[in-house]
């Protein structure tokens, strides 16, 4: 069996892919690369607190989030200098909105419940596994 970390790799992968595309074409909404980037936060803090359990994921992902967006209206030059860049415009963002707080919130909250969903038929599965080698 596979590492779960892979799956996880696989996926971020995937989304920053898509996070780019969405900021690259004009009719998709910006609000959902802010939903795109906090799946990416949820997946990377996954990626290294294995072992935690998926609402502690949600609720360090959301701080992250919502500490990276308030840390937007601190507005010092050299703060200001890596915000243009390439690295500091998708990472750091480049203002404070209240709605990327919205879409971070569903981004996490959708990505929690698909991990749920996801976790609950592989527990199951691997339980019936182990019932029918017995």
């Amino acid at each position: 069996m596979k590492s779960p970390r892979i799956h996880y790799i696989i996926s971020l992968i995937i989304i920053v892919f898509l996070g780019i595309i969405s900021r690259k074409i004009d009719f998709i909404p910006v609000c959902f690369g802010d939903f795109l980037y906090a799946v990416m936060i949820y997946i990377l803090a996954r990626i290294f607190l294995i072992n935690h359990k998926p609402v502690q994921i949600a609720i360090i992902s959301l701080l992250i989030c919502y500490s990276i967006e308030c840390f937007q209206l601190y507005q010092a030059d050299w703060i200001a200098a890596i915000r243009k860049t390439i690295f500091g415009k998708y990472v750091l963002g480049q203002g404070f909105l209240w709605t990327d707080l919205i879409a971070y919130t569903c981004g996490i909250t959708i990505v929690f419940i698909i991990e749920k969903i996801i976790l609950k038929k592989t527990s199951y599965e691997t339980r019936l596994r182990i019932k029918q080698q017995k």
